[in-house]
């Protein structure tokens, strides 16, 4: 009779439970030999999926992060599929001079009797890609700047450090004027220029604090034990795990850039012949709108501005919610009242 062939346990593994893997969760020897499984905190790379299917699940879930969202791809369908409806030159003359909105002209007409609807639309190409694309810009130079000060340290974190300090006792928005007027070339590009030359210090200091305490933990001791570089550590180790920071720096700059931009173009700093929301402010001003009365010239450009800036502030605040624990506890919470009350109610 064939007896059943079992496997004799180990040393320090009576009673030992078997734990089940998956994302998140790692096996890892407690102080009495035995496994217990321990869900990854913020210092695990293999953990990033889960990050990331958590934040899309709380974005989903998220009113702030919902309408935030909707009204910044709402601006972004407008950048990009509303000229292409345009068959007329925004800047063309007509003879109907400051009319106000009709079925013509559905947001008035300029002085010189330019169809406002026509350069909203698309004045918010010209905002929206070069805001965001300056934006990107500056949030990759915070990033590389704070990362390499906050890991590499001695010599390195004392140099970028200093120039970080440096220009963040510059005041960036009159250091751009000055940078603009002094420019021969005048543009979005210049703009973009100056804005990018003024704006990545404040990031990058918040990412070098926050890289001083990351470089301190174990799984970065882990990696630098089996031979990464330190690219592979800074990028792929410690980045994923700023996350969070990253992008509220990315969303904030965006917002300052935007408004940035809009002001070094109403002072007459950019190239007024490219039609956008600063250059439309600037041509109002120029002609005297607020006077005239012709608050259709200003207003729509203004609106846009201010309902594009508390979009990208409701998703920062979202962001803000989803990367702190106690507020999205909170969030969590209220979430689960609402929900109880529904339930009471049907």
């Amino acid at each position: 009779m064939d007896t059943p062939i079992t496997s004799q346990p180990s040393p320090g593994s009576e009673d030992q439970p078997l734990a089940k893997t998956g994302p998140g969760i790692s096996l890892l020897p407690s102080s009495t030999g035995k496994q217990s499984p321990q869900t990854n905190g913020p210092e695990t790379p293999g953990s990033a999926p889960l990050r990331l299917y958590n934040l899309a699940h709380l974005l989903k879930h998220n009113p702030k992060a919902s309408i935030g969202l909707g009204i910044v791809v709402f601006f972004f369908l407008v950048a990009i599929i509303g000229p292409l409806f345009v068959h007329q030159n925004p800047n063309a003359f007509s003879h109907d001079t400051l009319a106000p909105p009709s079925a013509e002209h559905w947001l008035g007409t300029t002085q010189t009797g330019q169809d406002v609807f026509l350069q909203v639309l698309v004045g918010t190409r010209v905002s929206i890609l070069w805001g965001f694309a300056t934006g990107l810009v500056v949030t990759i130079l915070s990033v590389v700047i704070g990362l390499l000060a906050g890991y590499c340290g001695g010599f390195i974190d004392d140099a970028l450090s200093l120039l970080t300090n440096v220009f963040l006792v510059l005041p960036a928005f009159p250091l751009a004027i000055v940078l603009a007027a002094y420019l021969p070339f005048k543009g979005p590009i210049t703009v973009a220029l100056v804005i990018t030359f003024t704006s990545w210090a404040w990031n990058a200091r918040v990412l070098r604090a926050q890289t001083l305490s990351m470089r301190q933990r174990e799984f970065v001791a882990a990696a630098r034990s089996n031979g990464e570089s330190a690219w592979r550590i800074i990028f792929f180790d410690i980045l994923p795990n700023e996350l969070a920071i990253v992008a509220s720096g990315f969303v904030g700059t965006i917002l300052y850039v935007i408004l940035a931009e809009a002001g070094l173009e109403f002072l007459g700093l950019s190239d007024a012949t490219v039609v956008s929301w600063g250059t439309m402010f600037y041509w109002a001003q120029n002609n005297d709108a607020l006077l005239l009365g012709a608050w259709w010239w200003f207003l729509p450009p203004g609106l846009c501005i201010a309902i594009l800036g508390a979009g990208l502030a409701l998703i920062n605040f979202a962001i803000d919610e989803i990367s702190n624990p106690r507020l999205r506890r909170e969030v969590k919470l209220s979430v689960l009242k609402r929900l109880m009350k529904t339930k009471q109610a049907a």
